[in-house]
């Protein structure tokens, strides 16, 4: 470990049990944070937690509905008390429940939405308060390459870009308190998630990403670890004029 651009930071991360958010934590840890390891699976978390911890970093776990308001309110600000402050929110949380529009369920569209754009909606509301008040923070919205519209995902693909336009206005309306609001919209990343996908579409994880890579420029699929990276640069000091934005990291993707 070695003090990096996140000394004397805090950060939350949710969703942070695996994938992006557990990547993304690991990365903000080593650069000196202190991280709120968040997610739905409260034992998940604490283990991410301990790892990083057992390298040398600073990491508490949380379990957190992020689709309940006031559990969000009461987390956040738990992370207050026992940091002191919060510098960067990282929110990554997020599901998919895939299907045509035809055969969509409606309770599929709602899980969607909720889990992947409303959480958004109360994690930033709890945390701009502390924020606003310290006239600093940093946050980063996880949105998908999925936001320019994927068969098969219009719960998600919806939600994506509702990402994008919730990150463009925070932007504007927290500017003022020194409060940047930026958003990362991946590609095909090699995650849990992409292969429970792979899965569903009878598919195995491996042929999947090849298929992935195969359309992609740079030919192959990215790793968790190459979203940290952005991640952690939109929510640091090097990113300081940056705001409103999202960035596509998808291997060169049209």
């Amino acid at each position: 470990m070695h003090v990096g651009r996140f000394a004397d930071r805090v950060a939350v991360v949710t969703g942070a049990a695996q994938g992006i958010g557990s990547a993304t934590a690991r990365r903000l840890a080593a650069e000196g944070a202190s991280v709120a390891v968040v997610d739905l699976d409260a034992q998940r978390a604490q283990e991410t937690a301990d790892e990083i911890t057992a390298a040398g970093g600073r990491a508490s776990g949380f379990g957190c509905d992020v689709t309940d308001g006031a559990a969000v309110s009461a987390t956040i600000d738990q992370v207050v008390e026992a940091y002191g402050k919060l510098d960067v929110l990282v929110n990554n949380a997020g599901i998919t429940r895939d299907n045509l529009l035809f055969k969509m369920p409606a309770a599929e569209w709602d899980a969607v939405i909720t889990t992947n754009l409303t959480s958004m909606f109360h994690c930033c509301q709890a945390a701009q308060r502390h924020m606003v008040a310290a006239r600093y923070g940093k946050i980063v919205n996880l949105s998908s390459r999925s936001a320019l519209g994927n068969r098969g995902q219009v719960n998600y693909a919806a939600a994506k870009a509702g990402v994008q336009g919730l990150t463009a206005t925070l932007a504007i309306e927290l500017g003022p308190f020194n409060i940047n609001v930026n958003a990362v919209a991946p590609g095909y990343i090699a995650t849990a998630m992409t292969a429970a996908t792979a899965e569903r579409m009878g598919a195995s994880p491996a042929d999947h990403q090849k298929y992935a890579a195969e359309q992609t420029p740079l030919r192959r699929v990215g790793q968790p670890e190459e979203i940290a990276s952005v991640v952690a640069f939109l929510a640091s000091d090097d990113a300081s004029y940056v705001s409103g934005q999202t960035l596509y990291v998808n291997g060169g993707a049209r």
